[in-house]
């Protein structure tokens, strides 16, 4: 089997995909299924590991063109699209349905109500010109959680869906934390209005937490990053630093120094860096944007509706938790990602899905 991932780009800053996409297909690899994911050029791409059934191409809009009128059903099985919105996935999609190829596409969090109802008129245009027809000729649609099922339902698209989420290669992860104590508290992510930082300054200024420090890092719009570190300033909100970008084992570490991990997004298909803290160790607060509500289920973390009075009263309870509270929720986070989400069972999955759709089951 022949499977062509297209995803819009693999920047280190591009946020959770760049860094799914490639595990998954790794790891699908692993199984002898033919590999070629196809992303626009970088200039700090994560880094990816190929091998003689997973290749890598850097494309511009122009080769991906041309790359595209090139395939042949008779060659390639299926056309994984990795995104909504984006003309480079566009492009292979009409592609896809010119040569006969089938195709699967996997929003990944592009159709949640925060995000439709982010610049609305233009995913009306969109939805219009190009996106509602090449998510309704797709054969099968890949959520990776269950309130994505419902976005794309309620967008009225009637495909069959499959819910695989992303995973986790625990191979790759180092020791996790031991020692509880720290009492840092760590967010990791891009730097976007979307994740909610601004509600997490001013939760963590009613606190007005001296003994606890609480660290934001990751790369985004230089304006708004000036904006954050002003509005710390300003209104003299203590203990928090801006520490920039953390990739590879920068990221394990920043992660593993944590007592508590906390992302207050508006909006989340998965949240991969939440997996990341959990098999950390690292006790998680999130929202209801997210999918995470196994933190409570699993006693690993807070998962919350998001407003200030409710962060303030998630930061509040995190702090006041002894180390060995803490040990313990970190204990139980590791063994859910263990159980759930680990890279080879969701590719195990994947498989499945592919070979449902290629046999034409779906």
């Amino acid at each position: 089997m022949k499977v062509i991932h297209i995803v819009g780009s693999l920047d280190k800053g591009a946020g959770g995909p760049s860094r799914s996409v490639p595990q998954t297909c790794q790891q699908l690899s692993n199984s002898e299924i033919q590999i070629e994911l196809v992303a626009r050029g970088s200039e700090n791409p994560v880094e990816v590991n190929t091998n003689s059934f997973f290749k890598l191409t850097f494309r511009s809009m122009k080769q991906l063109l041309l790359f595209g009128l090139k395939l042949s059903n008779k060659e390639v099985d299926l056309i994984h699209l990795q995104h909504v919105w984006d003309p480079y996935i566009h492009v292979m999609a009409r592609i896809s349905r010119f040569k006969g190829i089938p195709y699967v596409i996997t929003p990944r969090g592009m159709l949640e109500p925060w995000i439709m109802q982010h610049n609305p008129w233009k995913k009306k245009l969109g939805m219009f010109l190009y996106q509602r027809r090449d998510l309704k000729k797709a054969l099968a649609i890949h959520a990776t959680c269950e309130a994505e099922t419902e976005s794309v339902c309620q967008l009225g698209f009637t495909n069959p869906i499959t819910i695989i989420p992303n995973g986790i290669d625990l191979s790759t992860v180092p020791e996790p934390k031991i020692d509880y104590g720290t009492k840092k508290m760590v967010f990791l992510s891009r730097i976007h209005e979307k994740k909610g930082i601004e509600l997490l300054l001013e939760a963590w200024k009613i606190l007005n937490v001296m003994e606890w420090v609480l660290e934001i890092a990751g790369e985004g719009d230089a304006d708004y990053i000036s904006e954050l570190k002003e509005k710390i300033k300003s209104e003299n909100i203590p203990n928090v630093q801006l520490v920039g970008a953390q990739y590879g084992d920068s990221k394990w570490s920043f992660l593993k120094s944590a007592d508590v991990f906390v992302l207050p997004t508006y909006s989340e298909n998965f949240g991969i860096v939440v997996a990341e803290a959990l098999v950390m160790g690292v006790p998680v607060i999130t929202t209801h944007g997210t999918p995470w509500q196994e933190l409570e289920s699993n006693k690993c973390g807070w998962w919350i509706d998001l407003s200030v009075k409710n962060l303030a009263q998630a930061l509040q309870e995190a702090i006041t938790k002894s180390p060995e509270e803490l040990n313990k929720m970190g204990l139980c986070g590791k063994q859910l990602v263990a159980e759930k989400y680990d890279i080879k069972a969701v590719a195990k999955n994947m498989k499945e899905f592919y070979t449902s759709i290629v046999n034409n089951k779906i």
